[in-house]
């Protein structure tokens, strides 16, 4: 590890200058998701990625859909196995305004390792990549997916990669080379919340307002703590699409129908984040996309 100014090495805009220590390897991967952020080329969410083109528009596998139960296939699956999930975080974590979402990377744990998720039906093991979130405005609901016809205020989404795969370009190009947990946030009106991690994350968003900042996480977060206190052992699984630009149909989506109740003080505090236009980055969330036919399962705990 060693000491840099990091505003000035990642040349983002809008933060104070300030050293501090962050390993090689995590800088390597910020640059990284950042370079594959600019190879997705200029979009917006105008028109809810209904004007995007390629793959977006002719893709037959896209993703968010409506999540409904009493069309899924309810079948025995596996339990989703969390590894390392509950490993205390590297940190300094860096969280960015990339210009369509608050966006963090995800380091290796203190020990070393990288959390991961396996079993359910995903196939092979994958690792946790980046978390970011989707969202709407004071006035709509800007989640991706729809459980039963119902959108919720806000979905946050765990990005995680196929090991077999060497980088996130990589496996986007397989049908097996990324999983996503999808995780809704209804917003109530406590003012306090225990969630102790997502408050790490949120308490930093009013540092990064204008496109290009970015702001750091100290203390001790673990993956685990994002998920809050949600049920894990139901879920939907399908196979879909990244649901930005180039819309890849590379992703195992796992989607929680338990939603996590988070202060609407908190959330207000993406709304106010701006995007590379310096316009309101709200509702940004991509429209509903037809299932196709497609299978979707539904787990049931047993």
């Amino acid at each position: 590890m060693f000491s840099i100014g990091y505003c000035c090495l990642l040349a983002l805009c809008g933060c104070t200058l300030a050293y501090i220590e962050i390993p090689e390897a995590y800088l390597t991967a910020i640059r990284q998701d950042r370079a594959d952020e600019q190879a997705a080329g200029e979009y917006n969410y105008d028109e809810q990625g209904d004007d995007w083109t390629g793959t977006c528009q002719s893709g037959e596998n896209q993703s968010p859909i409506d999540l409904i139960y009493e069309d899924s296939k309810i079948v025995a699956i596996p339990r989703l196995r969390f590894n390392y999930y509950d490993q205390a975080l590297q940190t300094p974590l860096v969280i960015t305004n990339n210009g369509h979402t608050a966006n963090m990377v995800i380091p290796q744990t203190r020990g070393g390792q990288r959390p991961s998720i396996n079993g359910s039906l995903l196939p092979g093991n994958f690792e946790v990549q980046s978390v970011h979130f989707h969202w709407g405005s004071r006035e709509t609901k800007g989640s991706e997916h729809a459980i039963n016809f119902q959108r919720y205020d806000v979905e946050m989404h765990i990005v995680h990669k196929n090991t077999i795969y060497d980088t996130m370009g990589e496996a986007t190009m397989h049908p097996d080379g990324l999983a996503v947990l999808g995780v809704m946030f209804r917003a109530v009106d406590r003012q306090t919340s225990q969630h102790y991690g997502l408050n790490k994350i949120f308490n930093q968003l009013p540092r990064i307002v204008q496109y290009g900042s970015n702001a750091t996480i100290t203390g001790r977060l673990t993956v685990g703590q994002l998920l809050g206190n949600i049920v894990t052992g139901e879920f939907f699984t399908y196979n879909g699409s990244l649901t930005t630009p180039d819309c890849a149909e590379a992703v195992t989506w796992t989607v929680f129908p338990d939603v996590l109740d988070y202060p609407r003080r908190q959330i207000a505090k993406l709304w106010n984040l701006r995007d590379s236009r310096q316009k309101p980055l709200i509702d940004n969330y991509r429209s509903i996309q037809d299932t196709n036919n497609r299978d979707v399962y539904y787990r049931t705990i047993q």
